[in-house]
């Protein structure tokens, strides 16, 4: 979503030149790209110009020092003005009061309020440890009650079931009742949402809000809507008392200007960042990772968090095991690696939080989601005497293993040649030594690595 804003941002650091300190002169062609960088991204025109000045007040007598640019010394004011920007630190959930803590999910119709419901319901089962009730009072919208069942259904929260002909204050209280009497410590209610603000729809989840008093009430907004997030944004935060934010389809390939302006607008923090449509598609929203995401820095460490949840630590000790002995490597423990990556968010996110550099030398060696996709469907359709021993895999025997995974019998065994460079590359890293080797002959490893 940032690549342009990032490119741009980045060639701010190769305009200033040898002055020992920054000045409303050096810096003004580089406030300009800032500036131009900021509006093209889709942000505010408000927010763009006090985010200007700030930077301005700040950089301007700032000294270059030690090994920096003055270009640097600049990224490193705008670096901290993005964070302050983004919220300055992260902001919790507040869950501190007498169980059950309601959450109340406001936002426009396809913003993703009943995805982020599921999303936010499976996030506090693992990461708080939490039991969830979810509520539908989206009594508008076809299926949306039986999209949030399915939401319950897939994270193993609890569901309250609504009956027809239900309004959704009955709802609200009914499900307050039922939450108590269950012992659930959580409870989420997915609101209704129109295609554009509208006074009834406005009315009816004030109405909730005053009979169910929430201690979270969390604006959906969805980060591809670019000044029309900000436009509703401001409507939402005058109807209600918003507490923070969910921003949801950050993977997508809108210019990213609402996630800079909706805090501006709402004086609320951004709490939550959705991506996919993966349950396990929501992080806690960290200001600062994102500030140096946007600048080209990368999120390293959400990329190690995201790692921690998506591996499985025993697969992976397996897996170590095989290494050090260099023995037994086999087609199961490739595509182990495969599904490792896909619970991590695919290449594309795991490529999304690497620094713009690495990020981009990794995009120029083509790595493609989708053939690690074909890649999978074709091991799998080897029997499990064929995954243990590759060698079994003769002419006729590709053929069906490439029929049936609906692929040609070339992709087979172009997956078999990546499969033995795999091999090579585990008894090169059982050796002393050896690492050196194994990143020389990395190329080609993967699928759709070329």
């Amino acid at each position: 979503m940032f690549d342009n804003l990032t490119s741009r941002l980045s060639g701010v650091i190769k305009t200033l030149r040898g002055e020992a300190r920054l000045t409303e002169t050096n810096i003004q062609e580089a406030l300009r790209e800032v500036r131009m960088a900021l509006l093209e991204a889709d942000v505010a025109l408000p927010v763009v110009k006090e985010f200007i000045a700030r930077v301005k007040e700040k950089a301007v007598g700032k000294e270059v020092v030690g090994s920096l640019t003055p270009g640097q010394a600049l990224v490193g004011v705008v670096h901290q003005e993005l964070i302050a920007l983004l919220g300055g630190e992260k902001t919790d959930l507040n869950l501190a009061t007498t169980p059950p803590a309601v959450i109340l999910m406001a936002g426009l119709q396809g913003a993703g309020k009943t995805t982020s419901s599921g999303k936010l319901a499976k996030w506090l089962m693992e990461q708080k440890k939490k039991k969830v009730l979810l509520v539908s009072c989206d009594i508008y919208r076809p299926a949306a009650i039986k999209q949030l069942e399915m939401l319950a259904k897939q994270t193993g929260a609890g569901f309250f079931p609504v009956m027809p002909g239900q309004q959704p204050k009955d709802i609200a209280l009914d499900a307050l009742n039922f939450a108590r009497r269950h012992f659930h410590d959580v409870m989420i209610v997915d609101t209704a949402g129109r295609l554009a603000i509208d006074e009834p729809m406005m009315a009816e989840i004030g109405e909730l809000e005053a009979l169910l008093k929430p201690i979270e009430t969390l604006f959906v907004v969805d980060a591809m809507q670019g000044q029309d997030a900000v436009n509703t944004a401001r409507a939402f935060a005058e109807a209600l008392p918003l507490t923070g934010v969910i921003l949801t389809k950050l993977d997508g390939d809108a210019r990213g200007g609402a996630a800079l302006s909706v805090l501006h607008v709402t004086g609320k923090p951004i709490k939550f960042a959705g991506m996919g449509e993966k349950l396990n598609g929501l992080d806690a929203f960290h200001p600062d990772r994102m500030a140096s995401r946007i600048l080209g820095m990368g999120d390293v460490l959400g990329l190690i968090e995201e790692a921690q949840r998506g591996v499985d630590q025993r697969e992976a000790e397996k897996l170590a095991k095989k290494m050090k002995s260099g023995k037994n490597f086999d087609l199961n423990d490739f595509r182990m690696q495969f599904q490792q990556m896909k619970n991590m968010g695919g290449m594309s996110a795991m490529l999304d939080k690497l620094p713009a550099q690495l990020s981009q030398a990794a995009q120029n060696v083509k790595i493609d989601d989708k053939t690690i996709g074909r890649t999978e469907a074709i091991i799998n359709s080897m029997t499990p005497q064929e995954r243990s021993r590759p060698d079994l895999l003769k002419a006729s025997r590709k053929r069906r293993v490439a029929a049936g995974a609906g692929v040609t019998v070339q992709e087979v065994n172009r997956l078999l040649a990546q499969f033995e460079q795999a091999q090579k590359m585990m008894k090169m890293m059982s050796k002393g030594g050896g690492m050196a080797k194994m990143l020389r002959s990395m190329k080609g490893m993967l699928p759709g690595m070329r």
